[in-house]
């Protein structure tokens, strides 16, 4: 997957602020906005009404996600690395759900791979998706703001199977000081075409707080950190999903998911659980988040 460093650019952005409890939004100015969706994470556990837990990976049970260390205090969202034993586990959030990742029902019967599909709770098209977090401190594992299809790489033409948008994803940021932004479709198997994605410098502020967004319109992608443009990924060059996709806030910690081994006497795939060295300096850390929006623009 090829990686580009890009120059930061000043967006001509705007601000928007919902009320004085909450932080403002930084908006691309060059179009109006108008709020679609939103979690300002005001109360005291996680709205399940908005949220999925993702806890299935390609069609097993993961080792690593769960739905422990999440907490909502302060209008803000912590999700924290568990320890249990020499196992480390971590919670990845979802407003929808991937069709590959629900395990055939045990009990199923005929030929149908899947099992039922978790109830999508917001599944949207075009806009302005916005995150303003505090990134986890430590390596390890990693943290991410992401959009995603469905059916991913289910129709030859991208444009109807949806996009992988990743918005931000922070694996880079404690080894090299980058940030990595950028997209990717035809599913996850030989037919995976990524257009390469941007590796941006990671630039810490005063306060810890970030901004990372994306402007998905039918032109192509725009991104954003801090309120500065970090790359841009357009049609014709780059397809344009042109169906709704659900948003993740998500954890992962490193070591488990990517191995399968062979198991049992049916020598049935499981996934492996192999921690890496470094979350074992990392526990405990924390990925905390202040708000997640998603803006229409309006013509």
């Amino acid at each position: 997957m090829p990686f580009n460093v890009t120059e930061l650019k000043d967006a001509n952005i705007v601000s928007y602020k919902p009320d004085d409890n909450h932080a403002k939004s930084l908006l691309p100015g060059n179009k109006k906005w108008r709020l679609a969706w939103s979690d300002e994470f005001d109360g005291d556990k996680l709205d399940e009404s908005k949220w999925n837990y993702r806890l299935d990976f390609w069609g097993f049970r993961s080792p690593t996600f769960t739905t422990e260390g999440v907490s909502v205090a302060d209008s803000n969202l912590y999700i924290k690395m568990v320890r249990k034993g020499d196992n480390f586990y971590s919670a990845h959030l979802q407003t929808g759900s991937l069709t590959y990742d629900i395990p055939r029902e045990k009990d199923a019967t005929g030929f149908w791979p899947f099992g039922k599909k978790q109830e999508a709770k917001f599944m949207h098209k075009y806009g302005y998706y916005e995150i303003r977090c505090k990134l986890p401190k430590k390596d390890g594992w990693h943290a991410a703001f992401w959009l995603q299809a469905p059916g991913i790489g289910a129709h030859p033409n991208p444009e109807y199977a949806g996009v992988e948008c990743d918005i931000m994803e922070n694996y880079r940021q404690h080894k090299e000081g980058q940030i990595i932004c950028g997209n990717g479709w035809g599913g996850y198997g030989t037919e995976s075409r990524w257009f390469g994605h941007y590796a941006f410098p990671y630039e810490e502020t005063k306060d810890g707080w970030h901004y990372y967004g994306v402007d998905w319109s039918e032109d192509g992608y725009i991104f954003y950190a801090d309120g500065k443009e970090v790359g841009r990924q357009m049609a014709p060059e780059c397809p344009v999903s042109k169906v709704e996709q659900f948003i993740l806030v998500s954890t992962e910690c490193h070591g488990y998911n990517r191995k399968f081994t062979k198991t049992g006497e049916a020598g049935v795939p499981t996934l492996a659980s192999e921690p890496v060295p470094e979350l074992f300096d990392a526990y405990p850390d924390e990925f905390v988040v202040d708000f997640v929006r998603v803006y229409d623009r309006i013509d």
